[in-house]
């Protein structure tokens, strides 16, 4: 297999992974042929897919500005994926130049290629680590150097804790970053749903777990526990069209089709 000079030599190519995945599924073009394979059966089987997911970046640009207008002016994202029209850094840094973003993601190539497109960009970094390991990304040089953890700050988990098994402890991870970072910070999440098209999340689980990976549809009621002791701003936990939407977004007469569940909350 060909592999193009943006791909890190260490990377396993036969393996699909969730970042360029979703990479495929925005019109991305890093991603390769096991990725292509299979988002297009999970296409195949939810043709709604792409839909969903540019209504999670919708809810993603509609948060962080939400977030600049509370005054937060750095923001830690994790699992930030592989970089796509609409990042983090674009929206704050077009409000507020001085903005600093720090992006998190475990995927050599999310890493590689946000590093090159942000290398003349002083007010970002990017780390690569795991997220069920928060001291690692915490405690590295880059989130020491880049963000002051004294000061508000927006903490974004936007289309990732669905990758995380329940013995993994979704909640308690989220409740360790939200430690770290003072009252006046914010939680912005995302989450794929089994709740909407029950049956159509079910084939998607199965078929990541087919293809040597997992993901984890989960319900309202669970989705709520990630917030904690946080307090839910209005409209609450809602679909994802739904959380404070803008007259451009893209309209859907039946939001629930799309699965997913979207929120922000305060750390008072």
């Amino acid at each position: 297999m060909e592999r193009p000079n943006w791909a890190p030599g260490e990377l396993d190519l036969t393996v699909p992974s969730a970042a360029r995945v979703y990479d495929y599924y925005l019109g991305g073009s890093h991603n390769f042929a096991v990725d292509r394979a299979q988002a297009r059966q999970a296409i195949e089987q939810w043709p709604l897919l792409p839909a969903a997911l540019r209504a999670n970046r919708a809810f993603l640009r509609r948060a962080v500005k939400f977030c600049l207008t509370q005054g937060i002016r750095q923001f830690l994202d994790i699992g930030s994926g592989i970089p796509t029209v609409g990042n983090v850094h674009e929206i704050a840094q077009a409000f507020d130049p001085a903005c600093r973003i720090a992006y998190v993601d475990v995927d050599p190539i999310a890493v590689a290629h946000s590093r090159l497109m942000l290398s003349d960009n002083p007010n970002t970094a990017v780390i690569q680590a795991d997220l069920r390991k928060p001291e690692d990304v915490l405690d590295s040089p880059e989130v020491r150097e880049l963000l002051d953890l004294s000061q508000p700050t927006a903490v974004l988990f936007v289309a990732v804790l669905h990758f995380i098994a329940d013995e993994e402890d979704p909640a308690g991870l989220v409740g360790r970053y939200l430690d770290a970072v003072p009252s006046g910070s914010y939680l912005v999440l995302s989450h794929g749903s089994s709740e909407g098209a029950p049956q159509r999340a079910a084939q998607h689980e199965d078929l990541y777990q087919r293809t040597g990976s997992r993901i984890f549809m989960r319900s309202h009621q669970r989705v709520l526990t990630y917030f904690g002791d946080c307090e839910l701003l209005p409209p609450g936990l809602s679909q994802m069209t739904q959380w404070r939407p803008e007259p451009d977004d893209e309209y859907w007469g039946s939001p629930e089709q799309l699965s997913g569940f979207t929120g922000v909350a305060y750390k008072a």
